[in-house]
């Protein structure tokens, strides 16, 4: 597959089975992450890949933030079954610092483009993912199990694996909706 192929077909998978991406086909995700835009050369990411039994802890975590939350039982068990998802989940971080010329929301752009750059590798190599945030990428007890520092943010949650159906068809956007033009 070409660059512009996988990039202007770019698609989400949500139904993932074994295998994940392991050996030079994850070596290769992340090190495409490591080469997302990156001002001032800060490195402002950190990786924590989640699979096998990691996805069992990851699971009471995100079930005992939910109950911790006052969540319907319903939405207790949705959280601890959303780590099953997928074989592997690779969570993106902003590890972000103060400076005096790259402001915090230049950090965690580039930690977004990470987890873009990352899916994009995976679906090269012919895996496929989704990336998902919702209200466990800004939950207080899954970062302090997660052990991250005070300011550091969890930009996603990126699901990896083979995907188990064929993906939907992505929908056709005219350019004209989203482009204006400056030529005088």
């Amino acid at each position: 597959m070409d660059a512009i192929d996988l990039l202007i077909n770019r698609h989400s998978c949500n139904q993932l089975i074994s295998p994940a991406p392991s050996g030079e086909a994850l070596d290769n995700i992340i090190h495409a992450g490591l080469r997302a835009p990156d001002h001032g050369a800060l490195t402002p990411w950190r990786f924590i890949i989640t699979e096998g039994e990691g996805l069992k802890t990851l699971s009471r975590y995100f079930q005992d933030a939910a109950f911790n939350l006052g969540k319907t039982e319903k939405d207790v068990l949705k959280a601890a079954n959303a780590p099953f998802r997928a074989p592997q989940i690779i969570t993106v971080i902003a590890r972000i610092e103060d400076h005096p010329k790259i402001p915090e929301s230049e950090q965690l752009m580039s930690a977004g483009c990470v987890v873009m750059a990352m899916q994009m590798a995976a679906q090269a190599q012919g895996f496929n993912g989704i990336w998902r945030t919702g209200w466990f990428a800004y939950d207080s007890h899954i970062k302090q199990k997660l052990e991250l520092e005070d300011k550091d943010e969890i930009v996603g949650f990126l699901y990896l694996g083979t995907p188990d159906v064929s993906c939907k068809k992505i929908r056709e956007l005219n350019t004209d909706s989203f482009v204006t033009r400056m030529d005088n």
